[in-house]
């Protein structure tokens, strides 16, 4: 017998049988729909009531004909998840379906056959896998077809030429693979064809070239192959045009010039050679064209100063040779031209220069020379200049900066001479100022100090004289390399302002005074060399806050003073080189704590005392251990011996006594220098490969080598 609760729910279902069945049958095949979806809106369940005589007045996202026949659907951007079920099919009269944006899944359901008035169908941005049905393919109107993002696999069906009343076709971001069908080139009326981001395979068929009412066709990021043929028909039309990566043979064919509508045109990364066609100078319709990271080679031809409405040329990564045409500055609608990673050479033709809406000029790795002109100064949309690598000379002009608002401004490693301009910063935006490796001189402007905006700042290897100048308060700059110059006075406590600094690196200047104690706020410092100026006194106790500090170096100097305890918090250092000062007390038993580090450089100091045997714990050295020209006294640790991946090792020039035996133990050293110390009896026989040299000075030391000539018997 029934229980009490499974009568009720009977009496309740074939309750709400029969107001369903007040619906029209559309009606009833939408609620079917729900049964497979796992995620409903609130949406859909506060509108689709079965309790309507219809699903045409209040039903969210559907539209009905006058005979109350579902012709719309679009349930786009609801959240709906679970699968498509196959009633979808029973809805006959339907003409636009759209389920953009939702979390549908599974295959796509053969039922669409049946949607014989179907003419748009979206399900963009699901999560549908398996294949595209041969069915889709039967369905006489469709004009638009979007299935991109989603996880399709399997070929495109050969039976797509038989949708010859398509006009877009979208199945971009899948898995398909196979080759492109060419049953594709009967949809004679298509437009607009997007198949890049999948796994497809083969040649361009010939009967793209069919497709003469093509507006857009993208085949980006596929593993196609062969030449590539289109042009020969008639593709006036063609707006937009995308080949990059992939892997096709052979060059750009001249038939592109055919195509007098291109606006766009991009075949990044595809393994082309030979040169650029000069009948891509008839395409004056052209705004955009990439064709960088290939191996394409010859002079680029004078003939692209024809294309008026190019915006973007991108050349870079090719080999390219030969002067840049002067009539690239024809192009006054120019606003980014890069260049770089190739072979060219002479000077950027002053007509570039002129081109007024110009905001990024990167034509770095090249061999190009020449002054820079006046007329940059006036470029007001000039944000990115990128010259590294080449061989630009003269004076930079100086009121660069003032009538632009720079972003990057990068000349590394050229010729350049005379000052920095005073005003790079003018316009608030500098973020890269990259200057070094040139014959730059005088001092560096207070400008540089004032840039809030600079994140990364290269000043290294010129000849800069003067101070540094004082840093205002600045949470963007992260990197500052101003080393090999000859910058003098203290180092100044401003630079503590500049809170998220990783690297500073002010090595090999003429430095003087005391390290500021005000570097102890910039706690995420990991890199600070200081290396090769004449720096006194002691370390600050508060550089222990720089709790991040993967490298840090003051050698050669004139430090003094014991190492701080409180530099145990640095645990993640990989190198501490404190060489050629005047440190003193003993070499501390904290630095067993610096696990990570793989170089130690003690030496030229006035360290004293024994080597502590925490010194084993060092087991991640591998780069050096340095603690020569010290008074050192004792014997050699038997825990020396755990620094199995030891590759360097000096502790020459001090007091140490007794045998080496333990240093036998080292397998991994390639360097070796024990000379001048109080070493007694025999050289281990693992040892007897390095130079007499390493041994010097120590008389109790038993070894192979002659006292007159340095060498090995």
């Amino acid at each position: 017998m029934f229980s009490t609760m499974s009568m009720r729910s009977l009496i309740v279902f074939s309750f709400l049988f029969y107001v369903a069945s007040a619906l029209t049958p559309d009606g009833m095949t939408l609620l079917s729909l729900l049964r497979h979806w796992t995620s409903v809106p609130h949406s859909i369940n506060t509108t689709w009531l079965s309790s309507d005589a219809t699903p045409c007045s209040s039903w969210i996202g559907v539209r009905c004909d006058q005979a109350d026949n579902v012709v719309y659907l679009n349930l786009t951007g609801l959240g709906i998840a679970g699968q498509l079920g196959p009633e979808i099919g029973n809805i006959s009269q339907l003409h636009y379906l759209d389920l953009t944006k939702n979390n549908l899944n599974g295959q796509i359901p053969d039922s669409f056959k049946n949607l014989h008035n179907l003419k748009f169908l979206s399900l963009s941005q699901n999560q549908f896998s398996g294949e595209i049905p041969d069915s889709l393919t039967q369905i006489p109107r469709l004009q638009l077809v979007d299935l991109s993002y989603n996880s399709l696999r399997g070929s495109i069906p050969t039976s797509i030429g038989n949708m010859t009343e398509l006009l877009w076709l979208y199945l971009q971001r899948n898995h398909l693979s196979g080759t492109i069908p060419s049953s594709i080139g009967n949809c004679n009326k298509l437009q607009d064809l997007f198949l890049d981001g999948n796994q497809l395979e083969g040649i361009l068929p010939q009967s793209l070239n069919n497709l003469n009412d093509i507006v857009s066709f993208d085949v980006a990021r596929n593993r196609l192959k062969g030449t590539i043929t289109l042009g020969s028909g008639n593709c006036k039309k063609l707006q937009f045009l995308d080949l990059s990566f992939n892997q096709f043979s052979g060059g750009l064919p001249p038939s592109l010039g055919n195509c007098s509508g291109l606006s766009q045109f991009a075949a990044v990364n595809c393994n082309l050679v030979g040169n650029i066609p000069t009948s891509f100078g008839l395409l004056t319709k052209l705004s955009i064209l990439h064709l960088s990271e290939n191996h394409l080679s010859g002079k680029i031809p004078p003939e692209i100063g024809n294309c008026k409405s190019l915006t973007e040329l991108k050349l870079y990564s090719n080999q390219f040779e030969g002067n840049i045409p002067i009539e690239l500055g024809k192009l006054s609608k120019l606003v980014d031209l890069e260049l770089f990673i190739n072979q060219l050479t002479g000077e950027i033709p002053l007509s570039i220069w002129k081109i007024t809406g110009l905001e990024h000029l990167l034509v770095y790795n090249n061999s190009l020379s020449g002054e820079l002109p006046l007329e940059m100064t006036e470029l007001k949309q000039l944000k990115n200049i990128s010259l590294f690598n080449n061989q630009f000379s003269g004076v930079i002009p100086q009121s660069l900066g003032i009538n632009s608002s720079l972003v990057l401004l990068d000349i590394t490693n050229n010729k350049f001479t005379g000052n920095i301009p005073p005003n790079l910063c003018f316009g608030k935006k500098l973020s890269t100022l990259t200057m070094g490796l040139n014959q730059l001189q005088g001092s560096i402007p207070p400008d540089v100090g004032s840039c809030t905006t600079l994140e990364r700042l290269i000043l290294k290897q010129n000849n800069f004289t003067g101070p540094l100048p004082d840093f205002q308060s600045n949470l963007k700059l992260a990197f500052m390399d101003i080393s090999n110059n000859k910058i003098h006075g203290a180092i100044p406590s401003s630079l503590g302002n500049c809170r998220n600094l990783t690297d500073l690196i002010l090595s090999k200047n003429k430095f003087t005074g005391l390290i500021p104690s005000e570097l102890g706020k910039l706690v995420s410092l990991q890199t600070l060399n200081l290396s090769h100026n004449n720096l006194e006194g002691p370390l600050p106790s508060q550089m222990s806050k720089c709790t991040k500090m993967d490298r840090f170096d003051v050698g050669f100097n004139f430090l003094n003073g014991s190492l701080p305890s409180s530099l145990q918090s640095w645990t993640g250092l990989t190198t501490l080189v404190l060489s050629e000062n005047q440190f003193s007390g003993g070499i501390p038993a904290f630095l067993s704590e610096f696990k990570n580090l793989h170089e130690l450089q003690l030496g030229g100091n006035r360290f004293g005392g024994r080597i502590p045997r925490s010194v084993g714990a060092l087991q991640n050295l591998n780069y050096g251990l340095n603690l020569s020209s010290n008074g050192l006294i004792g014997d050699l640790p038997v825990e020396i011996g755990s620094l199995k991946m030891l590759q360097a090792l000096d502790i020459s020039e001090n007091k140490l006594t007794g045998s080496i035996d333990v240093l036998g133990e080292l397998l991994s050293l390639l360097e070796l220098n024990i000379s001048y110390n109080s070493f007694r009896g025999d050289v281990p026989k693992m040892l007897m490969k390095f130079p007499c040299s390493s041994f010097f000075g120590n008389p109790g030391l038993r070894t192979n080598c002659s006292a007159s000539d340095g060498l090995r018997r």
